[in-house]
Order: C-alpha cells, then sequence, then structure tokens
C-alpha cells in the first residue's frame, strides 16, 4: 500500500495518533519531577526542624524558598502525570519559567546575604547569579519558540487551537 492509497488523517487523528508515543518520556520526566520535588522538600523541611537553635531571619527565608521550590516542582510534576493529552511544549514553557523564577529569587537572596556581610558589591555572587538566570532566561525563549512552532504547526495541518 502506498502513501496515495491511506486516507488523508485530520490534525487530531494524527495528535491522537502520537500521544501513545509520547506518554511515555512525559510520563517519566513528570515522575522524576514529583519524586524529587517531594523528596527535596521533605529533606529542607527535615533539615530546618532539626536545627538545634533559632537561625537567623535570612536563613530562615532561604529554607522557606527552598521549600517552596521544591513544592513547586512536585506540583508541576503531578499535573503533568495527570495530563493524558498532547501539551505542545506547555511543560517546558512552564518548567523553564519555574527554573528562572528559582534562579532569580535564590540570585537575590545570595546578593542580599553577600551585602549583609559586608561585601559593598558582591561581584562573583552576581556573575554567577547572573550565569543562571541568563541560563534560564535561554530555556524560556527556547520553550516558547518551540511551543509557538509546534501551533504554527498544528494550524497548517488544519487542526484545533492548543488545548
Amino acid at each position: 500500500m502506498n502513501e496515495r492509497e491511506e486516507p488523508r488523517l485530520s490534525a487530531r487523528e494524527m495528535v491522537e495518533r502520537l500521544e501513545p508515543s509520547l506518554g511515555i518520556g512525559r510520563r517519566v520526566r513528570a515522575v522524576a519531577a514529583l519524586v524529587a520535588g517531594v523528596a527535596g522538600a521533605l529533606f529542607v523541611v527535615a533539615l530546618w526542624w532539626s536545627e538545634p537553635g533559632p537561625l537567623p531571619g535570612r536563613t530562615q527565608v532561604a529554607f522557606g524558598m527552598f521549600t517552596a521550590f521544591c513544592l513547586v516542582w512536585a506540583c508541576y510534576g503531578g499535573w503533568l502525570v495527570r495530563r493524558r493529552v498532547p501539551l505542545f511544549a506547555t511543560d517546558r514553557v512552564i518548567a523553564a519559567w519555574i527554573g528562572l523564577a528559582a534562579s532569580a529569587a535564590t540570585t537575590v537572596l545570595a546578593v542580599v546575604a553577600a551585602v549583609q556581610r559586608g561585601a559593598a558589591v558582591p561581584w562573583p555572587v552576581l556573575a554567577v547569579g547572573g550565569l543562571f538566570v541568563a541560563a534560564a532566561l535561554a530555556l524560556v525563549v527556547r520553550a516558547h519558540g518551540r511551543r509557538a512552532a509546534l501551533l504554527r504547526r498544528l494550524r497548517e495541518l488544519g487542526g484545533e487551537r492548543e488545548r
């Protein structure tokens, strides 16, 4: 049977055929994010509660921030596990924004801690933090580009708009 004898599939039918092949990798990533997020949150909270004495304010903020980021990753993984439809790179966009928020907040916290310790301009902290923020920003731009390309391709095939 050659290609001319096969009936043309609609975009929706093509996407539905792709779903099982896309599902395994996405689910593995989702479970990894879920497990890592829960494990990270439990570890940080256990470490935080096991401190023998009172902690300084910025240390409390750091523990709280790291716990929140771990819980966000766990929620992202849980959301991804539950999704049964093609996402058209929406998961990549969300993950990239989580990474950007985490790297920016961590950089700000590190700069504040360095300034409180007496550094006039904490250049090493700014350089490392800026590198992480730039990498996360590049991932955001790349994820949005990939999503736009997939949605454009779907429109070209005559499919529906994103779900």
